[in-house]
């Protein structure tokens, strides 16, 4: 059986999750790795038997509480991301404060910010619409060529990029709403492995760019031109 990475994601995070499960069945209290593969595979098999954005952060929310986590857990996993697959299209789900611990700059393990660090100056703008009925969210370091695909912007023009904020943070877009952002190259070995499958492997690869926008549009992503071919030449 052949997987893609994205896949093989899914099913590593599935073990862990079921691992904590036993655990936790045991009358064991989680650490940090299993408390957060929990919470996060709540929110993908939510997403599976069809629930919306909103009911599987709620699910997860409620799966464990202070007294199923060793000390401690619950003021470190203040915030878990987690991309799940919904029947409108993938998108990133946020749970925040999932075990009751608290969150802010004075938790335990709280990251704070250096002093004077701006935020990346776009290489690209792009107006962007979220068509979806449900607010979408991606984060700082997203392949946004790859970013939900109710999401209705110039694709070609985002392949190879991310969102121009500082690492760790992220830009929600709300049912409907039409804003502007900032794009920057992703930088590095240019590799974008999982996100949405449409890439895994280097960016810059001969032919990778067509071929993505080939997947993209197979795959009824808004934004993709007619002639993938003439759009990755330009």
């Amino acid at each position: 059986m052949r997987l893609t990475p994205t896949e093989r994601d899914r099913l590593l995070l599935f073990s862990a999750a079921e691992l904590a499960r036993a655990r936790k069945a045991r009358g064991l209290r989680l650490n940090v790795p299993e408390a957060t593969a929990l919470i996060a595979d709540t929110v993908c098999e939510a997403a599976r038997d069809g629930a919306r954005l909103a009911e599987a952060i709620e699910r997860a929310r409620a799966v464990l509480g202070p007294d199923d986590v060793l000390p401690g857990v619950a003021g470190i996993v203040t915030e878990v991301h987690v991309e799940a697959v919904f029947d409108d299209g993938s998108r990133l789900a946020v749970v925040s404060d999932p075990i009751g611990g608290g969150s802010g700059p004075d938790a335990p393990g709280a990251l704070l910010p250096g002093p004077g660090q701006p935020e990346p100056e776009p290489a690209v703008r792009l107006p962007v619409t979220n068509t979806a009925t449900v607010p979408v969210s991606v984060t700082s370091h997203f392949h946004f060529f790859e970013a939900n695909p109710r999401l209705r912007f110039d694709r070609g023009r985002a392949y190879g990029m991310r969102l121009a904020v500082p690492a760790g943070s992220s830009v929600r877009f709300g049912p409907g709403e039409s804003s502007e952002v900032g794009l920057v190259p992703i930088g590095g070995e240019r590799v974008a492995t999982g996100f949405a499958g449409l890439v895994d492997g280097p960016l810059d690869a001969p032919g990778a760019q067509v071929e993505a926008l080939r997947r993209a549009a197979a795959c009824g992503y808004l934004g993709v031109p007619d002639t993938p071919e003439q759009e990755a030449g330009r």
